[in-house]
């Protein structure tokens, strides 16, 4: 029998797979479990050398999953190669992200987000300050290529998923306004789902009456706004701060 070749195996997992474009994003899918059935490098070599040194717990599991390519066919096979050299597809697997009387990290909520950038942007930072997730409204794919780009592949390590306003999950909803209270003067109950507006456009009506209260971030008057995956790392950092 012929061994599948590394195109042919491409090929049988594109349609379903999530693309982890670059070693960093691979390592990071790797360690929160997904599952990668085929992983490409265009220098076996060199990528197990740079596991060695950025990720040795994963040495032994990319030895056995990498698979080399010359850099045309990786060329052919994903849009825009990595610097790293290194293309792999990811199996996803989305449950439900956890109801609120079990969770005490926040989820958060990008209400109808524009940039693929700033959600893979926000996604890591959810996933580096232990949120419960990420929720997004609208028509923006979360899991799209270069959202998972920019989030370095850790969409696997904490929940992502698109859904509309009106399935969003229950708990207490505090959506960033201009017009809300001061962040400094509000705890963020257990549970909270924590909600930003388009980066164009702000908050939605709809999710604007779904919200339980409005809060505001600290700005310098004459400041129009923040970047999003800034302001959502402010209101993380709040969180994170808040008193044990």
């Amino acid at each position: 029998m012929t061994a599948e070749t590394a195109e042919g195996q491409w090929a049988r997992y594109a349609a379903e797979g999530v693309l982890l474009d670059g070693f960093h994003a691979l390592k990071h899918a790797l360690r929160f479990g997904a599952r990668v059935p085929v992983a490409l490098a265009t220098d076996r070599r060199a990528t197990l050398a740079l596991a060695a040194e950025l990720a040795p717990d994963l040495v032994g599991t990319l030895d056995g999953l990498l698979r080399e390519v010359p850099g045309t066919t990786l060329g052919a096979l994903v849009p825009r190669p990595h610097p790293t050299g290194v293309a792999a597809l990811a199996l996803r697997d989305v449950g439900a992200p956890p109801a609120a009387p079990d969770r005490e990290a926040p989820l958060v909520v990008l209400d109808n987000p524009r940039n693929l950038g700033n959600v893979g942007a926000v996604v890591r930072l959810a996933a580096g300050a232990g949120a419960a997730g990420v929720l997004t409204t609208g028509d923006v794919d979360p899991w799209h290529p270069a959202a998972v780009r920019a989030g370095a592949g850790l969409h696997f390590a904490t929940h992502v998923e698109r859904r509309p306003v009106a399935e969003l999950p229950d708990g207490p909803l505090l959506a960033f306004d201009a017009e809300g209270a001061d962040l400094r003067s509000v705890t963020v109950p257990a549970g909270a789902m924590l909600a930003f507006g388009s980066e164009r456009r702000g908050l939605s009506d709809q999710l604007r009456a779904r919200a339980d209260r409005l809060v505001a971030l600290p700005m310098r008057p004459q400041v129009s706004s923040y970047n999003l995956a800034t302001s959502v790392a402010m209101a993380l950092y709040h969180w994170l701060a808040r008193p044990s």
